[in-house]
């Protein structure tokens, strides 16, 4: 009986998993970005319904907005008369709104999902680009751009520089992989790897060159500022964001479990706050509350242990990726992910169906990651407000019609990638090299010929080690 409940699990893991896991993830999600629209929408409203707001004296003043531009009017953040959401005369409004707005993005995120780490990876590329957009545009003057043709382009060959160098360091042996019966194909890509540093060298130095001689006079301060901007976009955005296509091709698992817990943290701190918040948490987000916070903590360490015995049962979450393709994942993920069985205590009431409860190792690994979720990663949001508030801005942009900008949802997902790549890197990955490493290094970065003098060195040592021992 018990062997058919674990079949019936494993074939049910699409509807299983990512029905619920994966839509409730989601659902949380844009709940947390209708919010935004309807604290604007609600704003606007009190000020006379005109689209623009109210002076002190009571007359309407004309908002000066710039194309592209997301500025706030002021006193935005006083609508309602008062920071805190217990406070807030329409807040079951909000919540049932913002419900609404995220089911209809439910299943296309759980469809990607389901796909596999390439359509993932993809996603993630796809939100890279539109932040990277959102903050190019976010110091962007259109008289100086117009007075500076081509130059805009130069933020985008950075950037497309360093996503080569980046997505190539991580995902070079995979690509390998891919190809390893094509001996053609082999070829092209052992040579690209191997002068894949210098390539992106070269693209970085012809920006250089590109810049240098762009440069107008009565334009340098603007033309330096875009260029010193773009480079912090790239170490700060960029760079953090990256490291979740790591944790992709390390498993999903470490993937969705993360991402899984910032907004079960999101979501929990909002309704902790949507009820029981009084005290306010930090002045660069008034809404926010202790208790919220408290709350928030409390229930994401929860979720990580109960979701991380969800998400171990499944193999294809469990595997790593070795190559880029999407063929379906079947593989013995190693002890993490095998359950130990513990006998449910006597005390426990008769009616509870089970007399054992399977414990995976990767919950107590699980426990970290939700603790870094609700303590630390929120102050990723903290920076992403302080950040606006010193740009006087309300968001990063209007990718999300009506709700902001993808930099808004993103801010605390980069530095919980960053931690989770760090995590499994330093505790659950490999310590030393292994055979596989070793072979993927020979076939990669040594000829045929030094395949071969190599192979014969290694035959004369273990002959020589096989003498010695039998003397």
């Amino acid at each position: 009986m018990k062997a058919y409940f674990r079949l019936q699990v494993e074939l049910n893991f699409p509807l299983f998993a990512f029905g619920s896991s994966c839509s409730l993830l989601v659902l949380i999600y844009f709940s947390h970005i209708s919010f935004v629209w309807c604290e604007s929408k609600r704003s606007m409203q009190k000020d006379g319904g005109s689209g623009s707001p109210l002076t002190t004296s009571g007359s309407i003043a004309r908002l000066r907005r710039r194309k592209g531009s997301n500025e706030s009017p002021p006193g935005v953040d006083a609508a309602n008369g008062g920071h805190l959401l217990v406070n807030d005369r329409s807040k079951y409004k909000s919540m049932l709104i913002r419900i609404y707005s995220s089911v209809w993005m439910i299943g296309g995120f759980a469809l990607i999902i389901y796909m596999g780490h390439l359509y993932i990876w993809a996603m993630i590329v796809v939100i890279q680009i539109f932040m990277a957009k959102e903050l190019f545009n976010l110091l962007r003057r259109t008289r100086e751009d117009k007075s500076l043709p081509g130059f805009r382009l130069l933020n985008w060959q950075i950037f497309f520089t360093a996503m080569l160098f980046v997505y190539g360091r991580f995902l070079n042996q995979r690509l390998v992989n891919t190809v390893t019966t094509d001996k053609f194909l082999y070829k092209i890509v052992s040579r690209f790897i191997k002068y894949h540093m210098v390539t992106c060298y070269f693209f970085y130095i012809l920006g250089f060159m590109w810049f240098i001689l762009t440069l107008k006079k009565k334009m340098y301060k603007y033309q330096f500022g875009q260029y010193a901007w773009t480079h912090m976009i790239l170490m700060v955005v960029f760079a953090q964001s990256s490291f979740t296509v790591a944790n992709i091709f390390e498993g999903i698992f470490w993937f969705l479990l993360p991402a899984s817990l910032i907004v079960i943290n999101d979501i929990a701190a909002y309704f902790f706050g949507f009820f029981f918040g009084r005290t306010p948490l930090i002045k660069l987000s008034p809404k926010k509350t202790w208790e919220g916070f408290i709350g928030a903590s409390v229930t994401t360490v929860i979720s990580a242990f109960l979701l991380a015995n969800v998400f171990a049962r499944f193999k294809w979450l469990a595997c790593p990726r070795k190559d880029l393709s999407t063929g379906w994942l079947n593989c013995d993920p190693g002890p993490l992910f095998t359950p130990e069985y513990f006998n449910v205590p006597e005390w426990f009431p008769k009616w509870f169906l089970w007399k054992e409860i399977p414990v995976f190792p990767v919950q107590w690994h699980a426990l970290c990651l939700g603790l870094f979720a609700s303590i630390i990663a929120p102050f990723g949001g903290f920076f992403a407000s302080g950040f606006k508030r010193a740009f006087k801005i309300k968001d990063f942009g209007d990718s999300i019609p009506g709700h902001g900008g993808i930099t808004d949802r993103m801010d605390c997902q980069m530095v919980m990638a960053v931690f989770s790549y760090i995590y499994h890197q330093s505790f659950i990955g490999p310590q030393s090299l292994s055979i596989e490493m070793i072979m993927d290094q020979i076939l990669m970065n040594l000829s045929f010929e030094e395949q071969r003098v190599l192979y014969t060195k290694l035959g004369q040592i273990i002959l020589e080690r096989k003498f010695g021992e039998s003397l």
